[in-house]
């Protein structure tokens, strides 16, 4: 059997951070300011105060300290609290590509999706967002009205991925 773990964290300062204009140019500016680029799709990049994920074309995560990033997106975009919205989830162990596929339509297990790499999908019809922390983990953020039904889901379907 492997040892798989379904753990709600505490609550983190969660924004999305939305550019609608001169994405190139907000780039640049986070580079100058933050001391990295926007990430790519699918991709993640930040520091030890912010991290920046991005699941939409014009959409990204922001979890931690926004105050730097909003000088950087200026008049191009905007910033929205979201985090009191959102349960993060921790799924750690050797099974949890294979739990996520469980009720799914996101290919979990594909070798692209490594560390550091993000998706949006849906399981359990609800939708999430994932982002791969390590080999052994992956962070699940799921609106909190659907956060104890999917973590029932996927500790009910355990034993099918040969955990429990």
């Amino acid at each position: 059997m492997t040892e798989l773990t379904i753990t709600a964290l505490p609550p983190a300062p969660l924004n999305a951070a939305e550019i609608w204009s001169n994405p190139a140019q907000v780039s640049v500016r986070c580079q100058a300011a933050l001391g990295f680029a926007l990430p790519g799709m699918g991709q993640s990049a930040g520091s030890e105060a912010l991290k920046l994920l991005r699941y939409e074309p014009t959409v990204w995560l922001a979890e931690g300290d926004v105050a730097p990033l909003a000088a950087v997106l200026a008049e191009d975009g905007a910033i929205t609290a979201i985090g009191g919205g959102i349960v993060r989830v921790r799924i750690a162990g050797a099974g949890w590509r294979a739990l996520l596929m469980q009720g799914g339509v996101f290919e979990a297990e594909a070798a692209a999706f490594a560390p550091g790499h993000c998706a949006a999908t849906v399981i359990d019809h609800v939708a999430v967002r994932l982002f791969v922390e390590n080999e052994d983990a992956c962070l699940a953020y799921v609106p909190s009205s659907y956060a104890a039904a999917l973590m029932h889901f996927w500790h009910d379907v355990l034993p099918l991925v040969g955990a429990d």
